[in-house]
């Protein structure tokens, strides 16, 4: 499956997911409902995937954790917050330059409506670039 399609998929189910609770809910609640009914249509997910840094020759086990993995491809942050701050897409553009991914999503919950809740970030990295950090990853868990 194509990123773009798997983009489509996750922006799909969470616009059911937002007409069927509304706003109002835990982050936790939507990350859950979301990995579940992605996997209902056969993607593979993974949650709360903890990813580990190496800096000056040092390695940190699980610095941070991505919400979901869909298909091994897209990062997916979910917020459920009043407003999407640039904080929010800082941390995802670092999530996906340090995982090496292409394209991550961003989605808030909370607004009136998900569209708005919506931001499709693209990793403008280029791999030729040296790095003094990297990152690797291994899920904690799988879905439910």
């Amino acid at each position: 499956m194509e990123i773009d399609e798997v983009s489509a998929a996750v922006i799909d189910v969470a616009i059911g997911i937002h007409r069927d609770v509304g706003p109002g809910l835990f982050e936790s609640v939507y990350e859950a409902v979301l990995a579940g009914r992605l996997e209902q249509r056969g993607l593979h997910v993974e949650r709360q995937v903890a990813v580990g840094v190496s800096l000056d020759g040092h390695f940190y086990d699980a610095a941070f954790r991505i919400d979901l993995m869909v298909e091994r491809q897209l990062i997916v942050e979910v917020k459920a917050i009043e407003q999407l701050s640039k904080a929010h897409a800082k941390q995802l553009l670092t999530y996906l330059r340090l995982m090496n991914q292409p394209v991550g999503l961003l989605l808030n919950f909370s607004g009136a409506t998900m569209k708005e809740g919506i931001r499709r970030m693209v990793n403008n990295y280029r791999p030729d670039q040296i790095s003094a950090i990297s990152a690797s990853s291994a899920p904690l868990r799988e879905t439910l």
